[in-house]
């Protein structure tokens, strides 16, 4: 009777070993957004993917698209309607331009304000970064990828490519996301962040 207690003892750790796998990822923020994509209060995935999902598909982390951007405040502009993926609008307003070089190349591209996130505890200091490249369609998202950013204390602006991720519409039809501004396409291939996605 000991034995067959300690049989199915050892049965069951194996069973829990299996259901707890090590995160994938090169670096602490792709281990973050797997963790993210299991979870199921945070994940956008269905519950069918999720349940097979092991980790989303990153460009290797490159400091070469780690820039420190001049920033220009843009502190006239008139809010807008940005287009989603649905018939909903949603309020922004251009905060800045970001201009850096990646390259040799010099790129430019607008960052918006969410002008009712704007207006939650926390949200104050977060701005959007969506963009286009040249990798859309072929390795990543054919709609763009976005990228989230903190308001700068002066005229530069950190962006990081690698941390640039996919709408959660690539995920799951359910989602409505803002369509990429036209002004911010880049005819430059960023390849850095999450690629696009691939049901098991």
């Amino acid at each position: 009777m000991r034995y067959i207690i300690l049989f199915f003892v050892i049965i069951t750790n194996l069973s829990c070993a299996q259901d707890k796998l090590p995160l994938l990822g090169d670096t602490d923020y792709q281990r973050q957004m797997n963790a993210d994509f299991k979870d199921a209060a945070k994940s956008p995935l269905t519950d069918r993917d999720r349940k097979v999902f092991r980790s989303l598909d990153f460009f290797k982390f490159d400091s070469t698209y780690v820039v420190n951007a001049d920033f220009k405040r843009t502190p006239n502009e008139t809010p807008f309607k940005m287009k989603t993926t649905t018939d909903r609008e949603v309020d922004y307003i251009k905060y800045g331009e970001a201009t850096f070089t990646i390259k040799d190349k010099l790129l430019k591209l607008n960052v918006y304000q969410d002008l009712e996130m704007a207006e939650e505890v926390g949200q104050e200091e977060a701005l959007f970064l969506p963009f286009m490249d040249n990798t859309n369609g072929v390795e990543s998202y054919k709609g763009g990828r976005y990228i989230e950013v903190k308001l700068p204390k002066d005229d530069k602006l950190l962006i990081d490519f690698n941390k640039a991720y996919n709408p959660y519409c690539a995920y799951n039809k359910k989602y409505s996301c803002p369509i990429v501004p036209s002004e911010n396409i880049l005819y430059v291939r960023i390849e850095a962040g999450v690629k696009k996605y691939i049901k098991a």
